[in-house]
């Protein structure tokens, strides 16, 4: 019987606003979507809703225990053996998750984005690749502004007060330090075009790595 070859799994971490979507947007293109499946960690956050909306206003969200990511662990491990995992839905205009999920099935390439992926020791041993996108803070906290205002229904004051209180602290605490454990640092993230040449060859030479080897297994099989 054929042996399935496990699928690549790449981490793209930075800190908030830092354009990991954007990276993960230029290898989907490039490496193409029939090939990757996508697991965003913020859609792991942690089901709050027994908790009065006052309450899971007071969560501190930019850090590691908000997020449930021994789910996330788990659902890497199935799609590892090529089984389907039901990714949650979280909505973050009410700080819960929602009844619906995403289905995602096991694909050659799998890309796990977040801002904490790399802090913890579990999770970051699943990686074959860890990216690490590095934006100068200005520019990260006005995309995160934007994004906040237009996507999930803050106001300025909230946005700012939010940022001063945890998403700059947890930064320095977590994220920045995670840094050192990544593969490739991309500052200026999916824009910066020699990086991303450079990240999208190697996962093609990876790909085709495995094709070869699958291909030698089929012929041994025969």
């Amino acid at each position: 019987m054929t042996e399935k070859r496990s699928p690549i799994i790449i981490g793209i971490s930075g800190g908030t606003g830092s354009g990991k979507t954007t990276v993960s947007n230029v290898i989907l293109k490039r490496t193409g979507a029939a090939n990757i499946a996508c697991l965003p960690h913020d859609a792991y956050y942690k089901n709050l809703s027994e908790l009065t909306p006052e309450e899971r206003s007071r969560i501190n969200f930019d850090h590691p225990d908000s997020l449930d990511t021994e789910l996330l662990i788990e659902h890497l491990h199935k799609l590892k053996r090529g089984d389907s995992v039901e990714v949650p839905i979280y909505d973050f205009t009410q700080h819960r998750r929602t009844e619906e999920t995403v289905h995602v099935e096991s694909c050659p390439v799998i890309l796990v984005e977040g801002i904490l992926i790399f802090a913890d020791p579990f999770l970051r041993k699943l990686f074959d690749v860890k990216i690490f996108v590095d934006t100068p803070a200005d520019i990260r906290f006005i995309r995160r502004l934007e994004r906040d205002i237009v996507e999930r229904g803050r106001t300025v004051k909230s946005v700012i007060a939010q940022y001063q209180k945890t998403v700059r602290p947890m930064h320095m605490e977590f994220v920045e330090p995670s840094k050192r454990y990544a593969d490739v640092i991309i500052p200026e993230g999916g824009h910066n075009t020699v990086a991303m040449d450079m990240v999208v060859a190697r996962i093609a030479d990876m790909l085709s790595i495995r094709s070869l080897d699958r291909e030698a297994s089929d012929e041994s099989g025969d």
